[in-house]
């Protein structure tokens, strides 16, 4: 089907996907599937075109590539710094429990220093007969 298509335009060629246009000697022919790339003895790929006119093989080639690797190089970027961010977000989990933790112990050395505070006055008040629970004799005497 392809071969009918020869001496005409390129564009006429390559509606159909299965054709490839060379501009060698104006033949369009059946694109060779079992090879990848067409073979130069066919047509060389900087007279070759497939799919549009305005590009030849080796620019679609070098394009594809590009674009292919410039996709890998996005996605490895991308695992790199999704790592990184998990690192990152693990020593700022590691360091708010730490954080964490120093706080909860300031807080109970307060909570014990308060406590200590309290008995210091409490005996003192007990000495001086200020505490109004107190067994002393000597309490303070208050009218009622």
């Amino acid at each position: 089907a392809c071969s009918q298509l020869s001496q005409r335009s390129c564009e006429e060629c390559l509606k159909n996907v299965s054709c490839l246009w060379c501009y060698t000697n104006n033949t369009c022919i059946d694109y060779p599937v079992r090879s990848i790339l067409p073979p130069s003895s066919l047509c060389s790929l900087s007279n070759a075109r497939w799919g549009v006119c305005w590009i030849n093989f080796e620019a679609l080639i070098v394009a594809i590539a590009v674009v292919a690797g410039l996709i890998l190089v996005s996605i490895a970027v991308c695992c790199c710094y999704c790592c990184y961010c998990r690192r990152r977000s693990r020593s700022r989990l590691d360091e708010e429990e730490e954080l964490a933790r120093k706080k909860e112990e300031r807080r109970l050395q307060s909570l014990q220093r308060q406590h200590e505070r309290k008995a210091k006055h409490d005996e003192i008040r007990k000495k001086y007969g200020l505490l109004q629970d107190s067994d002393h004799p000597y309490s303070r005497f208050e009218n009622e």
